[in-house]
């Protein structure tokens, strides 16, 4: 039987009883509300115009507030939440709030077109300072603004504004009333919505959602819907009826076990970033704040990440050589192999009928493992990568075994590179085994030219990168990180 999605938003709590499953909150909110703050400008979570606030209750009971993109969030996944917009940032007495005031004084719009997603995201930073009076470094407020592009502006006004706004007299805001106002909403059992013969199930535990996968083998998995959302926006698929995973506890468990870190399917790519970062700080912080933006990460999962199996996905890459696992369950069982053994193809993966991304598992740290991970793309961050590479050696002695050479970009799945690691297998760690590597690594790969690079281009660089992973790891002269990243500078020259 369909139930009607429930949200909180704008003081009350809404009822939507009709509409395609797949509507997303952006055209609700502007053709359905009339609350035509938000914009729209790409349609694919790319620009940020479309930038709000949603807010979630946890598990702990607390209240977890985060930025997302309007335009790709389809409608039913609001259910239970509470959604904030550019017309709530306007005060009971009618005055602007301090991010819109910062924003006015340091001139930070021009056509205006963008400000309100600017604005969100300011006001999410805003709650997450709580009335310090210190101003966020530069660093937080670039990554606050990762998933917010500006056409006339430019970003040094803005970026005062991020500054400006703990400045001016603080407005609070009421977390225990908005808390109140979600758990009046909250369900206790599995969650359906219907319309025109398309349904959108939303289980609540992990032998709901097999049985109804069982049942529904066809269905389309949403997790965070940064890329299904896509499917709908851009290629106007139909996506039939839809499984929303995100409910499920079971798969927002994150524990270590056996050398292990075990990722549930639901966990944000924010979440399973910070918690792999505890592990390999050094080595994946980077990528952690390269891949995409804040608001795609605080929706995207890994789980769905490595489910969808994209050829130009930054996380496949580095997972592969750290040898990880993907844990796969159905309504016969779980079943779990190495993810390069998942991806058979183009878009194809060893799937059998009614199954789904339970978890992935990623090796802790281990001694004599070198790893490393970097991303090429034509801006810092919210870019895909032309070429996205991941090295894993173990090195004793200055001789190289268990070599794991894995790269996005360069083929019809991330994959490694067999001949490449032979070549370095059993070998001295010095320049000339590093050339015959390279080498071969035109043998491994047959890259396609495209809009992001041509064919050589990706070779080449790739090349480059397992110079510059030698560069770093050679066990005679190891380079320090400082003369080889660029990024290191700037990150540098902003603290200073």
């Amino acid at each position: 039987m369909s139930e009607p999605i429930r949200f909180f938003y704008r003081g009350e709590v809404r009822s939507v009883e009709s509409g395609a499953p797949t509507r997303t909150l952006l055209q609700h909110l502007r053709e359905d509300l009339h609350c035509t703050g938000t914009k729209e400008g790409c349609a694919e979570g790319d620009c940020g115009a479309c930038t709000v606030v949603v807010a979630e209750l946890q598990p702990d009971g607390e209240v977890a507030m985060k930025s997302v993109n309007s335009c790709i969030q389809f409608v039913p996944t609001l259910d239970g939440k509470a959604v904030f917009t550019i017309e709530d940032l306007k005060q009971a007495d009618g005055k602007m709030h301090p991010v819109q005031e910062a924003l006015v004084e340091c001139h930070g719009s021009q056509c205006g077109f963008c400000t309100p997603g600017f604005a969100m995201s300011l006001w999410s930073l805003y709650l997450k300072q709580d009335g310090q009076t210190t101003p966020p470094c530069r660093k937080t407020v670039d990554e606050t603004l990762s998933g917010n592009l500006c056409r006339c502006t430019g970003y040094r006004p803005i970026i005062d504004a991020a500054r400006r706004m703990g400045e001016l007299p603080h407005v609070g805001f009421d977390r225990e009333a908005l808390k109140a106002s979600l758990q009046s909403i909250q369900r206790t059992e599995m969650y359906s919505y219907t319309h025109d013969g398309q349904t959108f199930d939303a289980p609540r535990t992990l032998a709901e959602l097999a049985a109804l996968r069982a049942e529904k083998p066809t269905a389309t998995i949403v997790a965070g819907s940064t890329d299904v959302g896509l499917w709908v926006t851009k290629q106007m698929r139909n996506l039939g009826d839809m499984i929303y995973v995100r409910l499920v506890q079971e798969l927002h468990r994150m524990e270590e076990d056996d050398g292990m870190l075990y990722i549930g399917a639901a966990v944000s790519l924010n979440d399973a970033y910070e918690a792999v970062c505890k592990h390999y700080k050094d080595e994946l912080h980077e990528m952690w704040q390269r891949f995409a933006s804040q608001p795609i990460r605080n929706t995207g999962t890994l789980g769905g990440s490595v489910a969808n199996g994209s050829p130009i996905g930054d996380s496949a890459p580095w997972m592969i050589a750290l040898g990880a696992e993907i844990v796969i369950r159905s309504d016969k069982g779980q079943r779990s192999m190495l993810l390069e053994k998942f991806y058979l193809d183009y878009m194809k993966k060893d799937w059998q009928p009614g199954e789904f991304v339970e978890a992935v598992r990623i090796p802790l740290p281990r001694k004599d493992i070198h790893f490393r991970t970097y991303k090429l793309a034509k801006r810092y961050d919210q870019d895909i990568s032309a070429v996205c590479a991941a090295f894993a050696f173990t090195l004793k002695d200055g001789v190289v075994s268990d070599a794991h050479i894995a790269y996005g970009g360069m083929a019809a799945t991330s994959r490694r590179a067999p001949l490449a690691e032979a070549a370095v297998n059993g070998k001295r760690w010095n320049e000339a085994t590093l050339k015959l590597a390279m080498a071969e690594l035109a043998k491994d790969y047959t890259p396609l030219s495209d809009m992001r690079a041509t064919a050589a281009y990706r070779m080449k660089t790739a090349q480059n990168l397992l110079h510059r992973y030698w560069l770093e790891t050679n066990p005679d002269s190891a380079e320090p990180v400082q003369s080889i990243n660029a990024y290191h500078y700037a990150e540098g020259a902003v603290a200073a």
